[in-house]
């Protein structure tokens, strides 16, 4: 029997914790206790009362996204069984979010101006040592907890992570937060913490072939599972063949969502990455085996699920050599430090950014963190730039999801910057209300009208024209928009014609092309050459 092997490429890696799917940064201790207490356990409730109901509203199109658990047969007796483990394992970590909400709206209505130090006796035994009590310069009060000794706590626990393997054929998954994923005959689980290098090993079996009987000692594959591990991989001698790019100009490919790799001079720049696996469908995408064999910068826009993906993260993990996260104080639970997340993930070189810090690869390349306005529902997150990129002669602006809330700033960006060639700018203008990612961090819910008022949306038409009329890009592209069918397991949008995003986009794009600048929206897959001016090219 042949022993060398190499995994296939739509071996699908889904991370876990208990048997919930990782959507960083709800990883970190206090936002993974507060989801698990406030989300998870609802939704399970609900479902093992009601799994009828579960299984109709999953079927309606309209309500993807909702909180509604997505099989199309009943698991409740599955349901059940996890919903009791998870209550009597994490017992401390639902404790601790109930401290977290009760002590909040104890030290909101108590706290008045006055010296705090008395209010330390008063914080319950299970937070003690783990905050400081603070006024902002209004005098409202909040707490501030010492993150790094949460990780060093019971509450950051390895041995609920694991990693679920299966092949996939197909785009549509469960949506991830409000499905758990069960096991069943054709999936494996590993159970082994994110940090093992064990993963790295695995991943890199993608590319580069190893021995199969080294493999599943290193993933303590159970004996009774070795047919099914079998059934993930082929048996080669071969590498598959590089994907470096050796041209001269600049190369900007689309992967999908946010998700961009730079290539220029031997150096490689990926920014949220998010890749989709490589199986046969009529919609044609980049995918791992178009990715270089290293990867010098990843690039972290903000923390919300479709921007910071465990899932791809973990996969490149071995041939990334810097991630770059944005900077933020760790001032409020909701806004976790992503280096001190990603770190505690086996990550090893984290670069964090403020804004307008900048970091000179070479004398060709330099990135600059740019200040990022909206999408985050006037919380006070911190952990959010948009990137500027000189490459040569050219200057190219990576947006993400910003909003336009203030035209000012990018007057200011022009003076300091100049005019921009290329822009990429995330348009979904019509996103969820506060309630649908942050809620489950709230001590109390809002009314449904503030709610709603404070969505997360991007930049609609005239926002984004706004931004257009300050930078002056010779090419736009609108981007990070979930319009591909490989991301509604995450983001679950269903886009119709007439939506809000596709209908200004379009104006947008029509506007920009009547002014004579490049313009479109971008899906699926796109591949983009930037020529240097002559006497700025690099021999290949």
């Amino acid at each position: 029997m042949k022993n060398h092997c190499r995994i296939r490429p739509n071996l699908q890696l889904e991370p876990l914790s208990n048997q919930w799917y990782v959507s960083l940064p709800m990883l970190a201790p206090i936002p993974h206790a507060m989801v698990i207490s406030s989300s998870y356990i609802p939704i399970m409730e609900s479902y093992v009362e009601a799994p009828e109901e579960h299984l109709s509203l999953s079927q309606d199109l309209s309500m993807v996204g909702g909180p509604f658990i997505n099989y199309d047969i009943d698991r409740s007796k599955e349901i059940s069984q996890l919903l009791e483990h998870i209550k009597s394992s994490q017992k401390h970590l639902i404790e601790l979010s109930s401290a977290i909400k009760s002590f909040a709206l104890k030290l909101n209505s108590c706290a008045n101006g006055f010296s705090l130090e008395s209010e330390y006796n008063n914080i319950p035994d299970i937070l003690k040592g783990y905050v400081e009590l603070v006024y902002d310069m209004s005098n409202r009060p909040s707490m501030r907890f010492i993150e790094p000794l949460l990780y060093k706590s019971k509450y950051y626990s390895l041995n609920t992570q694991s990693v679920c393997c299966s092949l996939v054929n197909e785009d549509k998954r469960p949506f991830v937060l409000s499905t758990p994923r069960l096991l069943d005959d054709s999936r494996l689980q590993i159970n082994l913490p994110f940090k093992s290098q064990y993963y790295d090993d695995l991943c890199r079996m993608r590319e580069i072939p190893d021995s199969f009987s080294n493999i599943i000692e290193k993933l303590n594959v159970p004996s009774d599972k070795i047919n099914l591990f079998e059934s993930f991989i082929e048996f080669t001698n071969s590498s598959r063949e590089s994907a470096d790019y050796k041209g001269k100009e600049i190369r900007i490919r689309y992967f999908g969502h946010a998700c961009l790799l730079i290539e220029y001079g031997g150096i490689s720049i990926l920014t949220d990455p998010f890749i989709s696996y490589d199986y046969p469908t009529e919609n044609q995408r980049f995918t791992f085996s178009d990715l270089p064999s290293s990867i010098d910068y990843v690039l972290i826009t903000h923390g919300h699920l479709d921007h910071i993906v465990l899932e791809t993260l973990l996969q490149l993990r071995y041939k990334i050599k810097n991630i770059v996260v944005p900077k933020n104080s760790g001032s409020i639970y909701a806004d976790p430090s992503l280096k001190l997340l990603l770190h505690h993930l086996g990550f090893s070189s984290v670069i964090e950014v403020d804004e307008l810090d900048e970091i000179s690869i070479n004398q060709d390349v330099q990135i600059a963190a740019m200040p990022f306005l909206g999408e985050h529902h006037d919380l006070n997150i911190k952990a959010k730039v948009a990137y500027f990129l000189t490459i040569q002669d050219k200057k190219i602006y990576i947006a993400a999801d910003s909003s336009n809330l203030d035209p000012f700033l990018y007057d200011h960006i022009r003076d300091l910057y100049g005019r921009i060639d290329v822009l990429f700018l995330g348009m979904e203008c019509d996103g969820a209300p506060l309630s649908w990612f942050y809620g489950p961090l709230m001590p109390e819910k809002l009314d449904r009208d503030k709610d709603y008022s404070r969505q997360g949306s991007g930049s609609d038409f005239k926002k984004a024209i706004a931004i257009v009329d300050s930078l002056e890009p010779s090419e736009i592209y609108v981007y990070a928009m979930g319009m591909e069918p490989w991301f509604t397991y995450v983001l679950g949008l269903n886009y119709e014609k007439n939506s809000k995003q596709i209908l200004e986009s379009d104006q947008f794009i029509k506007e920009c092309n009547r002014r004579g600048i490049q313009s479109e929206r971008l899906f699926m897959k796109k591949e983009l050459i930037l020529e240097l001016s002559e006497g700025k090219k690099q021999v290949a």
